[in-house]
Formats: C-alpha cells, structure tokens, sequence
C-alpha cells in the first residue's frame, strides 16, 4: 500500500499541534515554513483534516488550525482516512469468473486471496487505530526532550512547555 505524502504532513502537523497550548492556533504559513512545504498543498491537507473534525479552522489574524479534539482521541488511521479516503486498499475484481471453469460467485467473500488481503487490511487498520498523536507526541518528547518546546516557539513564538492537552 502506498500512501501520498499528505498523510506524513497531517500526522506531523497533528503532532505539533498537540504541543500547542489550548486555544492557539497555528497557520498553515507557518507550518509550511516549518517543513519547508509548500503552503498550498498543506494547506488541501489540513482542510481535509477540518471536514473529518479532526482539526478546527479558526479565523482571524491570530487565526489558523488547532485540533478539533484531544489528541488521545485522535488515532493515525483517524488521519489517513481524512487524507487518503476510506476505500479498500484491495478490491477484488472476481477475476476468477472469466478462469476457465469459473462461475458467478461473489468473490470478495470466497475467493482465498480476496479473504487474506482484507484479513491484512484489517489488521493494519486495528493497529493504526491504536494509535493516538497523543502517544506519538509523548515518544517523540520521550526521545527528543527539547522537542516541544522548540517546536511551539517556532510555530507560535511561545514557550512549549504548557500543561499536555490529554488526559
């Protein structure tokens, strides 16, 4: 399976924007320039994230993005699936019809390979629902203490270290 890169920029932007104190908003501008994207693109992802309630757009001149929810409540497939759609990764075309000896049959439901591509499916999906940006968030500070605070400062020019957003 492959995914487009707006789901690294989502995950990423939802992980900094856990940082930021409640109520403050990030722009996209400076999410861009933080990456060094281009603000356009980031900016159809982000919206994405607003239509799926996972992101608040707040408007204004201090206006911009924040999370619409806390971040232990948001999971990684939450994001993929407001990026790249909830369809199946594997259809099943039931290509065995037109096999010799092949007949009408619903085929996502008895063919072998059809069955084994959705029990992988399934499990990739259980996984990334497990996990939050909260946790992601807590592992990279875990890792890279000093990450937050410079994070915050550079996005919204304050100081990093608020209280977390989750519980």
């Amino acid at each position: 399976m492959k995914m487009g890169q707006g789901v690294e920029w989502a995950l990423h932007s939802c992980v900094n924007m856990s940082w930021t104190p409640v109520g403050e908003a990030v722009s996209s501008a400076r999410l861009a320039a933080f990456y060094r994207l281009p603000a356009a693109y980031l900016n159809k992802q982000l919206q994405a994230l607003v239509r799926a309630g996972i992101l608040a757009s707040v408007s204004g001149p201090r206006g911009g993005f924040q999370l619409a929810r806390r971040p232990d409540r948001i999971s990684v497939l939450d994001v993929v699936l407001a990026i790249e759609g909830n369809d199946d990764a594997f259809r099943c075309e039931g290509i065995l019809k037109d096999a010799p000896g092949g007949m009408e049959a619903d085929y996502a439901r008895t063919c072998l390979i059809s069955q084994t591509m959705r029990h992988a499916e399934v499990t990739w999906r259980t996984e990334l629902s497990r996990q939050s940006i909260a946790g992601i968030a807590q592992s990279i500070e875990r890792r890279f203490p000093d990450a937050r605070e410079e994070t915050v400062r550079q996005l919204t020019g304050a100081r990093g270290r608020q209280e977390p957003r989750s519980a």
